[in-house]
């Protein structure tokens, strides 16, 4: 049993030199093998204000349209450090849920909504927070042609958040109001 628990250990020590690619005379000390992680980002990486226009939207909230009927709930968090604003969206009774992540690109200058419903649809909008309101934009392909989407967010004197969603079918002569939401903290 000696035996052959120091063949184990021979072979285990070829095996580890080999791996080294060469084997250290006695006199050289070999090289830490464990590296130094990197430093962590400090924590104001994503506190300037560029990326904090968003955090109006932040919260538990309940969603209802002008007359005061639930359209559903919708719990938006900081993650990634605080570096990117994920909403998680579920409609009322029987509609749909969704997710979106949203994000300042330091890059182009830009807020970034990725979004993706339950019943499959993708929504990739860019845009920016000016005149106290959040106005994302983007394109999509559907069965009736080229729509554009345009989502405003803006938070109201009374600490509602308004979300007006326009779409238009003409090359955004004209919008229509696809979807109106008032969000109240629960």
């Amino acid at each position: 049993m000696r035996k052959l628990l120091s063949l184990f250990l021979l072979c285990a020590l070829c095996l580890v030199a080999n791996a080294a690619g060469e084997v250290l005379p006695q006199q050289q000390t070999p090289r830490a093998t464990t590296q130094t992680p990197p430093p962590p980002l400090p924590a104001s990486t994503c506190a300037a204000p560029d990326f904090r226009a968003f955090d109006f939207w932040l919260g538990t909230w309940v969603v209802k349209d002008q007359k005061g009927n639930d359209l559903g709930k919708s719990e938006i968090t900081k993650v990634s450090g605080g570096c990117a604003i994920r909403e998680n969206w579920s409609g009322g009774v029987g509609q749909n849920t969704g997710t979106s992540l949203n994000y300042f690109d330091r890059s182009d200058g830009k807020w970034h909504q990725l979004w993706v419903g339950s019943g499959g649809g993708v929504l990739h909008l860019s845009g920016s927070f000016e005149k106290q309101k959040m106005t994302l934009t983007g394109e999509r392909d559907s069965s009736k042609g080229r729509i554009r989407d345009r989502i405003e967010w803006r938070a109201l004197p009374d600490g509602r958040v308004q979300q007006e969603w326009n779409i238009s079918t003409d090359d955004g002569q004209t919008w229509a109001t696809s979807f109106l939401g008032f969000y109240s903290r629960r």
